[in-house]
């Protein structure tokens, strides 16, 4: 059985070497770096091939992941960093699946998800509400993404973040009532919440909630960070083991760092193998077929 780490990043080695000058202006981009809240072994990226090495590493239980860039602000950066997502899935077919990333308010955004899409890529994400500073509840701002997203029926991946405990670089003010009306506002479009969407998958037991996010699902990304292994007894308990991908948010976690807290939850095999790639496998297989 193959497993899909369905929330990775990566980043061109020359934006690495040179980041605090991308920084400058990129407020959020420079607060998750300065603040080291992304690293891996003191390192805050990941290369195309440093991710291929994790896969091929023969302790890995994963052979493909899921991998875009960063969500900048700036349009033609983010151009930038899909031709090199585009280049590596390229590069790793067997490997890699990709997404792009966009700036929802700027002109060019429908343009550069069909450019990325015809060039390979199956999906939209991660956006960044707050930090690339655009308003759920505001169509305006997301018409662009979202209407391309269902014409192509494509998945639009989103940040989102519990809005209670602890603080941390990152965690912003985006509401659960911010992700509703969003949601509610487009009936038939894929959307994978990251970070377990910040837990609103647990108002799926609301008739009128389950109704709306019928088409939403929900990404593992950071657990380790936030919750113990209850989180995926909820899940079961709640029957939504089939909307859930694994995700480990590489580099700032390994995928190593969840497998404690899934082996001791009270998940069958079953509902392992959907969480840990046959639910993504699915969905990404309705967008496009990948290798």
């Amino acid at each position: 059985m193959s497993f899909i780490d369905c929330h990775v990043h990566i980043t061109p080695p020359d934006i690495e070497a040179d980041w605090e000058k991308y920084a400058q202006n990129e407020p959020y981009f420079s607060l998750l770096n300065r603040s080291g809240a992304a690293s891996k072994n003191g390192r805050q990226f990941a290369s195309a091939q440093d991710v291929i090495a994790v896969l091929e590493n023969e302790d890995s239980l994963f052979d493909r992941a899921v991998v875009f860039g960063f969500a900048f602000k700036d349009a033609g950066l983010c151009r930038y960093v899909n031709d090199y997502v585009i280049e590596s899935v390229k590069q790793y077919p067997e490997r890699l699946t990709g997404f792009c990333v966009v700036p929802p308010k700027n002109g060019g955004a429908e343009s550069e998800i069909l450019r990325c899409y015809g060039e390979g890529l199956v999906g939209v994400g991660e956006l960044f509400p707050a930090g690339q500073d655009f308003d759920l509840e505001n169509p305006k701002d997301t018409f662009s993404v979202t209407k391309v997203c269902k014409e192509l029926n494509i998945p639009l991946l989103l940040h989102a973040n519990e809005p209670i405990g602890h603080h941390y670089p990152g965690k912003t003010a985006v509401s659960l009532r911010q992700i509703e009306t969003f949601v509610s506002g487009n009936p038939g479009l894929n959307i994978i919440l990251a970070h377990w969407g910040g837990g609103i998958f647990i108002y799926e037991t609301m008739p009128e909630i389950k109704k709306h996010f019928a088409n939403v699902y929900y990404d593992t990304a950071a657990s380790p960070f936030l919750y113990d292994a209850r989180i995926y007894d909820a899940a079961k308990a709640l029957c939504l083991c089939g909307k859930v991908f694994f995700g480990s948010d590489f580099p700032l976690l390994s995928a190593g760092r969840y497998m404690s807290a899934i082996e001791e939850s009270a998940l069958t095999n079953d509902e392992k193998r959907l969480i840990m790639g046959e639910n993504v496998k699915k969905l990404l297989k309705i967008c496009r077929n990948t290798p």
